[in-house]
């Protein structure tokens, strides 16, 4: 492998200016007139502020982020779509990319004359073209659509052309953007195999996908943008589990923001219910096989003898999971009056990795009436680690035994 880079970017920065267009109406001069404008600084946007990277020949070379992190500028920047307003950038090669669903067709070519352009204009012949084209036709699967003007082809039939197109020019990188999500699955599989020989053909791979599973397939670098910035930049298996980390971090914070229905009389009604994890700390995520607490916090407005405390678990797409409460565990809770707390203490988790919402709820335990319920109002979620299951619902605790004859 060669020690120069076929990519490079040195202290890269890329900004967007947002000019204000005069008022073309009575309404528009009017809220003109009530929005002040701010100064230029305020309006523009640094999609991308002193980034630096190598990338080598043969790498499988990944980023990831937030949607609006940048990371689809830095491909136009690779494929000179945009100059960078600070920095250097500096490209070896034939580049072969896969951006948005449509870029480089023209609306009314048809397949066929779109795909001597796109040859064209990464250099090729028309008898190179010719010599490619039965076979980017068959990849792609098109058949006699190949005929028809791109403007009629649905976003998978884009998908499948324009990787077609990348992938038979030959590229010496190719770079391939979130795009691969609208095709179907076999077609998926089939763009991944494709990538995989080419990368074992010494082809560079540069790509960008929120696919954590695509990204440690097919890349061994990777670059963790946020805000335009680097975050991290290493070996896939030191940034991965930095990045996952991160991700549901802010994923935890958002499901303590919830609205939810709530029913009840609140004769006795739920004041805080909380979700703790081992060492009793808040938490909304977990992996399987950790211990997880629902607190619940109450306070009865006069004595109510022995209510009952309850807990519906349902997965994210209303798989019920458990529906335990104290009267079918047969704690006698007794009279209760004034404010206390009661505790459903799970020691070993054994979901799998998933989205899982808790309904919390008092009820009388002698007849149909309910105090208090707040339906899905606690979420929490369930994340790879725990466990290298990965089918179902939960991790069964059991074994495999070999007995031999």
């Amino acid at each position: 492998m060669s020690e120069e880079p076929i990519v490079r970017f040195e202290n890269v920065s890329k900004r967007f200016a947002f000019t204000k267009e005069d008022p073309q109406s009575v309404l528009e001069t009017v809220i003109s007139f009530f929005s002040r404008s701010k100064q230029k600084s305020d309006r523009d946007l640094w999609a991308l502020r002193n980034v630096s990277f190598e990338v080598m020949p043969g790498q499988g070379f990944g980023f990831v982020g937030r949607n609006g992190c940048g990371k689809s500028t830095l491909l136009k920047l690779i494929t000179q779509i945009l100059r960078p307003n600070e920095g250097r950038i500096v490209v070896h090669g034939r580049v072969g990319a896969l951006l948005e669903l449509g870029a480089g067709f023209h609306p009314d070519l048809t397949g066929r004359e779109n795909i001597f352009l796109n040859a064209a204009v990464v250099g090729l012949s028309q008898a190179e073209t010719k010599a490619k084209f039965d076979s980017i036709v068959a990849f792609s699967e098109l058949g006699d659509y190949i005929n028809m003007p791109v403007k009629y082809y649905s976003s998978g039939m884009y998908m499948r052309l324009g990787f077609s197109v990348a992938i038979h020019i030959e590229p010496d990188i190719l770079i391939v953007d979130e795009i691969l999500a609208v095709g179907d699955q076999a077609f998926q599989a089939k763009c991944i195999d494709a990538i995989i020989d080419l990368k074992r053909q010494g082809t560079t791979i540069i790509i960008v996908s929120h696919n954590i599973n695509m990204i440690q397939t097919l890349c061994t670098h990777l670059v963790w943008l946020e805000k335009g910035e680097v975050v991290a930049a290493g070996p896939v298996e030191a940034v991965v589990p930095k990045y996952v980390e991160f991700s549901y971090a802010r994923e935890g914070l958002q499901l303590k923001n919830v609205d939810f229905e709530r029913v009840g009389d609140q004769t006795v009604e739920l004041t805080a219910v909380r979700l703790l994890d081992s060492t009793e700390a808040e938490q909304n995520v977990f992996k399987t096989g950790d211990a997880l607490t629902v607190e619940m916090e109450y306070f009865a407005h006069k004595p109510i003898p022995n209510p009952e405390f309850g807990l519906a678990i349902h997965r994210q797409d209303g798989v019920h999971v458990n529906g335990p409460n104290t009267q079918l565990a047969g704690l006698d809770v007794g009279m209760i009056e004034g404010a206390g707390v009661i505790r459903y203490e799970i020691e070993t988790l054994p979901l799998l990795p998933a989205r899982y919402k808790i309904t919390a709820a008092i009820h009388d335990s002698r007849f149909p009436h309910c105090y208090d319920l707040h339906n899905e109002a606690y979420s929490f979620r369930l994340v790879p680690g725990g466990t290298n299951e990965l089918w179902g619902l939960v991790e069964m605790q059991a074994f495999w035994k070999m007995q031999k004859n």
